[in-house]
């Protein structure tokens, strides 16, 4: 999953927040510097990895990806399905998508300093620029795609794979749509942090 999904499936405070977009930054940092309910998080953000990855329904989306953009197909997966997540937020949770926004915000602010370097200039920008809602569109959907792209340092097809999201548009939105509640449910189930991390989840799917 990517950022939004990530920061949803948090609890509301920074030490979480934190943690729960951590594991995209791990590179050269240990675990065990970061205070206890960071490491909580983290261990969540690990956990939401683990389960998409292994989940049934993402390995035959993925499959659907030319073979030149498979390699790449859980990235452009992970970005399109925060557009999905927005598209359909109040399907998940009752908290307005705008009012959830400004909280995780809010929470990222003062964790900036204890940040390893890489994830500060990340979260300062996406501060600056409010990313969170920049995929809500498919235009925009289009531009963060590419602009994942244009990071990656080698040659390779990824520029332009929003016109194979766009080829099977419908599926993959369906595919989000059976697929989030049940790792909302299992993130739960698993209660890796402790607290209301999910007291704003729609009271229709916590009774399924």
């Amino acid at each position: 999953m990517n950022y939004l999904a990530h920061l949803a499936l948090a609890q509301p405070t920074s030490a979480s927040v934190q943690g729960n977009l951590l594991g995209d930054f791990m590179r050269g940092c240990q675990h065990e510097h970061f205070d206890f309910d960071v490491q909580c998080g983290l261990n969540n953000h690990r956990f939401v990895d683990r389960f998409t990855d292994e989940h049934a329904k993402i390995r035959e989306a993925k499959s659907w990806f030319s073979s030149q953009r498979r390699r790449f197909a859980g990235i452009i997966l992970d970005v399109s399905f925060d557009h999905f997540l927005i598209s359909h937020w109040s399907q998940f949770y009752t908290q307005s998508f705008e009012r959830f926004c400004e909280q995780r915000y809010a929470l990222l602010q003062p964790a900036l300093a204890d940040m390893p370097l890489s994830m500060q200039r990340t979260v300062t920008s996406m501060l600056k620029h409010r990313w969170l809602d920049v995929y809500r569109t498919p235009e925009g959907l289009a531009r963060a795609l590419d602009n994942t792209a244009a990071r990656i340092r080698f040659r390779h097809a990824f520029t332009g794979s929003i016109d194979e999201v766009m080829q099977h548009y419908a599926a993959l939105k369906q595919t989000f749509l059976d697929f989030y509640p049940q790792l909302m449910q299992a993130v739960v189930s698993a209660n890796i942090e402790s607290g209301q991390a999910h007291q704003h989840i729609n009271p229709a799917l916590k009774k399924k």
